[in-house]
């Protein structure tokens, strides 16, 4: 009998706990214990978009679930704007986590935001998009330029909010407690060109501590290739 284990999965920036789904189900269809909470201001939860949601706004949703939900040696998966949220969980609750999986996702040095680790253009982009609209949010992107498969765009681009420009801006403790986990996986999407990730895998590949992955599709993994996402968690849990 396989045993259970508690999977908390965490979306990137623009998106909701909605993208896990395809890849929830199947987990959970095989007794695992599975939560994939929005984070506040996106998604269902968008109505509390504001000026003072912040990354440290994000890190307390998720420190809270694993405190009230009583959650203990969880396998915590990030995705993208989400890396610096399992980072900052990780920092604070280091002793909830089992593993850390991030897809496709920022891995923060300590004391780094966001903005820190994404090239110039990107950088004049968000910065672009943010002052537009008052310097508060930044409108989605579309799923196109994520390279997400055209079956799927039009679901993506519908169900995507706006994120708090704040969330990009706030540096994060926690990297530290990340390189004490017993187990830490990095899965490159390697189906969209070169991207912001793209560094901070080849990074890694000097780290021997960290078991690397690819998945040949665009940046939304769980959307592209939810059945190899879940064979990936499955191995970061043994």
């Amino acid at each position: 009998m396989t045993k259970k284990t508690t999977y908390v999965l965490v979306h990137g920036g623009w998106h909701g706990g909605w993208c896990y789904k395809r890849v929830a189900a199947p987990l959970r269809a095989r007794g695992h214990e599975v939560y994939t909470p929005t984070l506040t201001g996106l998604g269902e939860r968008s109505h509390l978009l504001a000026a003072g949601v912040n990354l440290s706004t994000h890190v307390a949703d998720i420190v809270n679930l694993l405190r009230w939900e009583e959650l203990t040696d969880v396998v915590l998966c990030g995705h993208s704007y989400a890396g610096m949220v399992i980072t900052g969980v990780t920092g604070l609750v280091p002793e909830r986590i089992r593993s850390v999986v991030y897809v496709d996702a920022y891995l923060p040095e300590e004391g780094q935001n966001m903005l820190d680790m994404v090239p110039e253009p990107f950088q004049k982009s968000f910065q672009a998009s943010a002052s537009k609209n008052g310097g508060l949010i930044m409108p989605p992107i579309p799923s196109e330029i994520l390279g997400v498969n055209p079956r799927d765009r039009a679901w993506v681009d519908a169900q995507c909010t706006s994120q708090p420009y704040a969330t990009f801006l706030e540096c994060v403790a926690g990297r530290g407690a990340v390189e004490r986990l017993g187990k830490r996986m990095y899965v490159y999407a390697a189906g969209w060109g070169e991207t912001p990730f793209t560094a901070i895998y080849e990074r890694l590949k000097s780290n021997p501590s960290w078991t690397l992955r690819e998945a040949p599709c665009g940046h939304d993994v769980m959307v592209d290739m939810p059945e190899l996402l879940v064979e990936l968690l499955l191995e970061a849990a043994a």
